[in-house]
């Protein structure tokens, strides 16, 4: 089994971690209990949550990539079915049903790593119905609260408007919706409305929090635009919150530990907590936030449940929301109607509570029916190919579509590349201040599906920089080990929270008044950090990114590169995340074979969650 197992890992269809904790289970003796650690490690870092014993399939197992290996491993193991599979595991001492401590957990059909099975049990729990109480709040006051901070009503329906009424009458609540939907516009109403209909004798404490330092600084920007224009006292103004913070500041992460200084023994001092980019957070950070809620805490939940879920294991967002196709049960559309002013439409099946604590924002602001970018992003959504097919072909202003056949238009993409980026570096050389040089970077970005090869982040990076050499618009030094430069983008790789810089941070070289280069990096209230490079933690080049570290940022222009070939990682979700990230201008440089086969292929990732909502266990 071993040596079956260590052929998959130079395949590259496991990674050592997964081969070693499989031996480390078993001893080395040969059993199934082998492949299926192996496995359930091998999907945990592939973002999965368990593995499904009915996965145990030797058509299941690699996602097909190698079907010889994996009927030889199949064979090797000698059990049939998920019934024999389900007796061999809880005979192992390496699992159990959960009511042990060991590595692995067997539960409900799905296998998990002992810290997985928890965090979901932990956030399942959360999400039931004793978390899903009622606020008792005056009805009346409510509705000309509402009717204060929204449009009159009319005869279509302002989802922005239920879902604050869905926020201020539970304590716990989650608000989905794609890209100009209003999500800022609708926490910012929501916090006003709090604030005025608030009674204590001490003001509320609101706290703002995102995953990463990219998306709490542009929470803060957003909110503080709209909530200077909302209908309150000055005195009320000053209880707004005006800065976001990332997850892990908010918890208090220890550098260099597991550690956080905010748990269920020392609970946040905050009295409403606002999550935006909630697609991004992973089942683990999801399980530490709601074990650090103080239990009268409001909480609001802000995401795109399309979007990418996080690189970590987890989809909770996505899992969270799949149960608002249900609608709301009719006796919180007897609630919501009231103080909306809207007729809603009551579920005709049973629901769990957590289906009357969700609302869906379905009118998109950003994008006209004759927009390109709109388009595209509702068509991939729904996983329309041929609708797909058809806008590429039409022509929009906003939207190009261009294959990458030959090495003269990859270099063609690489020139659009350095069109982009020459404003920015223009403004370096002029010494304009950092903020107005960040400012001028995230107009334009270019993202792309891998982290290797020739349409990764590694050999764009490259390419570009070589180009920009060539232009004359950047200054390398001949020195091959000293990367930097003034004007070089970076973006950090792993949180130093005694620095101050966090996983996604992205910052600029370019020297000081004294000459000195520093790296400046926009923290969230808007002010600019100084560090000097030889502080960063670990970081890389930032003119070509992720797709995954885009999340939580627009750009006007944003242009996407796919790989010539289809690879299991192009999804309809990569796809439709980054077509998002764009304001005005959508640039894609794919094959539309390549692209179309993206569309078709939805992103799978293995969770119990609404199992154990569902269930109650």
């Amino acid at each position: 089994m071993m040596d079956l197992l260590a052929t998959a890992m130079e395949r590259q269809l496991l990674r050592p971690l997964d081969v070693q904790f499989a031996d480390m289970l078993t001893d080395g003796q040969p059993t199934p209990v082998q492949l299926a650690a192996a496995l359930v490690s091998a999907g945990a870092g592939a973002g999965n949550v368990c593995l499904p014993l009915t996965e145990l399939h030797p058509d299941s197992l690699f996602d097909g990539r190698d079907p010889a290996l994996a009927h030889a491993l199949w064979a090797l193991a000698g059990l049939p079915d998920s019934a024999a599979w389900q007796q061999h595991l809880l005979a192992s001492p390496a699992v159990s049903d959960g009511r042990e401590t060991t590595p692995l957990v067997l539960q409900h059909q799905r296998l998990y790593l002992q810290r997985n099975w928890l965090s979901e049990v932990q956030v399942a729990a959360f999400f039931t119905e004793n978390h899903l109480v009622d606020i008792h709040t005056d009805p009346l006051a409510i509705r000309r609260v509402l009717d204060r901070l929204f449009s009159p009503v009319d005869a279509e329906v302002d989802w922005q408007k239920v879902a604050a009424a869905v926020a201020l009458t539970r304590r716990v609540s989650v608000i989905s919706g794609g890209p100009g939907t209003g999500k800022t516009t609708t926490v910012a109403k929501l916090l006003a409305a709090m604030l005025l209909l608030h009674e204590g004798d001490r003001p509320l404490r609101i706290q703002l929090a995102a995953p990463t330092g990219k998306a709490a600084a542009r929470l803060t920007e957003s909110l503080r635009s709209v909530l200077s224009k909302l209908p309150l006292e000055e005195a009320q103004q000053r209880h707004l919150p005006r800065e976001a913070t990332t997850l892990h500041r908010l918890l208090g992460a220890v550098p260099d530990s597991q550690r956080l200084r905010y748990h269920q023994g020392n609970p946040l001092h905050l009295d409403v907590l606002v999550v935006d980019e909630a697609s991004m957070v992973d089942l683990p950070m999801m399980a530490n936030l709601v074990l650090a809620l103080p239990v009268t805490a409001r909480v609001i939940f802000l995401g795109d449940r399309d979007q990418l879920a996080s690189v970590e294991a987890g989809a909770v967002l996505g899992d969270i929301c799949r149960f608002a196709a249900r609608g709301y049960s009719a006796q919180r559309v007897e609630e919501l109607e009231p103080l909306t002013g809207y007729r809603l439409a009551a579920s005709s099946e049973a629901s769990p509570a957590v289906a009357d604590s969700l609302c869906l924002l379905k009118k998109s602001y950003r994008f006209d029916q004759h927009s390109g970018i709109g388009i595209v992003a509702r068509a991939v959504n729904g996983g329309d190919e041929r609708q797909v097919r058809q806008v590429l072909q039409d022509k929009h202003d906003d939207l190009h579509c261009m294959p990458l056949a030959q090495e003269e238009d990859y270099q063609q993409m690489v020139a659009q590349c350095v069109a982009g980026y020459s404003d920015y570096l223009q403004a370096v050389s002029q010494r304009q201040d950092a903020a107005q040089v960040l400012a001028a970077f995230n107009r334009f970005r270019l993202l792309c599906a891998l982290r290797d090869g020739p349409f990764g982040v590694a050999g764009l990076n490259a390419r570009i920089e070589q180009a920009l050499q060539q232009a004359g618009l950047i200054h390398r030094g001949r020195n091959p080990t000293n990367p930097w430069y003034s004007g070089r983008p970076v973006m950090i790789a792993r949180n130093d929270a005694l620095l101050g810089v966090f996983n996604g941070d992205i910052g600029i070289a370019m020297p000081n008044e004294a000459g000195e280069l520093r790296v400046y990096f926009q923290l969230p209230d808007g002010q600019m950090k100084p560090v000097s490079p030889s502080r960063l933690p670990p970081h890389e080049t930032a003119y070509a990114m992720t797709v995954h570290k885009s999340q939580g940022s627009e750009f006007d222009h944003t242009a996407l590169v796919l790989p010539n070939g289809f690879l299991p990682v192009l999804t309809r979700e990569l796809l439709y995340t980054a077509v998002t990230r764009a304001r005005a201008q959508l640039s894609l440089y794919a094959e539309i074979s390549i692209l179309c086969r993206a569309v078709r292929t939805p992103t799978r990732r293995f969770s119990g969650l609404e199992t154990r909502i569902l269930s109650g266990t």
